[in-house]
């Protein structure tokens, strides 16, 4: 049962921001896990899950060594100032500009930090088209983005 446990908070994890305990033991509880406090902080020390910025200037859990390490924030925020040109947006579309080259690599970035907004980016040499969900949470992702670029 804990491996199970365990093999799903790496699961949740990966797929949501999760910012606290009680909200991990919120989402087990939804997957059917009847767990309490004290065991998701049990289940957290024995799998060594650390916490690390988001884009939006909070924390979340992740596994060390994962794609959702400080470094990752960092090289997303270096990336978007060094090579994004434009940003526009229609409907629930975003679509980046960047000097040629970087789409690709920009846009496994993006997909890295889980925004859960973004349902899916596409890439192609120069520009990424974000496709976000719910239309409302465009000007949030615009406003995102335009922090992380400074």
């Amino acid at each position: 049962m804990k491996a199970r446990r365990q093999m799903k908070i790496q699961e949740i994890i990966t797929k949501e921001a999760i910012h606290t305990q009680e909200e991990l033991a919120e989402h087990l509880r939804e997957e059917g896990y009847d767990v309490t406090q004290a065991t998701v902080s049990r289940d957290i020390k024995e799998m060594g899950l650390i916490k690390v910025p988001t884009p939006d200037d909070d924390y979340r859990y992740a596994i060390p060594g994962s794609a959702q390490t400080v470094n990752s924030l960092e090289r997303l925020k270096r990336r978007m100032q060094e090579t994004v040109v434009t940003v526009n947006d229609s409907e629930n579309l975003i679509v980046i500009r960047t000097i040629p080259g970087n789409a690709q690599a920009l846009a496994d970035l993006i997909d890295k930090g889980n925004w859960k907004e973004i349902i899916g980016t596409v890439a192609g040499d120069d520009t990424i088209l974000l496709v976000i969900k719910p239309l409302s949470a465009v000007a949030e992702v615009r406003k995102r983005i335009a922090d992380i670029m400074g």
